[in-house]
């Protein structure tokens, strides 16, 4: 289970932490509690469901007809609690590598691009961060927004303005930067 990007295995633990649940309860679960990040598929769920029962972290906790198919609920094994306090206690460290595709993008664009495409590159993501940007606002403005969806937007409104802040620093280097690309 890596650090760096969003551990399923371990979310899916968290949320078996409040009581037993099937892969239904958790999917919606997933999808309320972190209102900005991809949906889970029931697929990824179900899978995921099956290799931390193989590892002995999560055991069926009983089945659930509730006029539909039948449905295992998993339950938190102390293993697996034991798991989801280390993983909670760790540290998450910074990125140690620029891993960006708008990052891959730019240096690409200079790369192959002239100058002032380089730069329409730079103004027309600026553009669409900005966008994104009054999107998230607003969501933050409605009333019917949950604490979860507020808590995301800022996590999310963060990121995009640091975006911005070196997107709008970048546009000022294209040419300097064009020129020790293409001496």
């Amino acid at each position: 289970m890596n650090s760096g990007r969003v551990s399923t295995p371990h979310v899916l633990l968290g949320l078996l932490a409040a009581g037993s649940r099937h892969g239904y309860e958790l999917k919606r679960a997933h999808d309320e509690r972190l209102p900005r990040a991809r949906p889970l598929a029931f697929g990824q769920v179900y899978a995921t469901l099956g290799r931390l029962e193989r590892d002995g972290l999560v055991a069926a906790a009983g089945q659930d007809r509730a006029g539909g198919p039948d449905r295992t609920a998993y339950a938190l094994t102390d293993h697996g609690r034991t798991t989801l306090d280390h993983w909670l206690t760790t540290v998450e460290p910074p990125m140690p590598y620029v891993a960006s595709t708008l990052f891959a993008k730019v240096v690409v664009a200079l790369l192959v691009a002239d100058v002032d495409r380089a730069r329409s590159y730079l103004i027309a993501q600026r553009a669409a961060h900005t966008a994104r940007l009054r999107e998230l606002t607003t969501v933050k403005a409605d009333p019917t927004a949950t604490l979860s969806d507020v808590v995301a937007a800022d996590f999310a409104i963060s990121h995009l303005d640091a975006d911005l802040r070196w997107l709008h620093t970048t546009l000022g280097r294209v040419a300097d930067w064009h020129r020790e690309v293409h001496p």
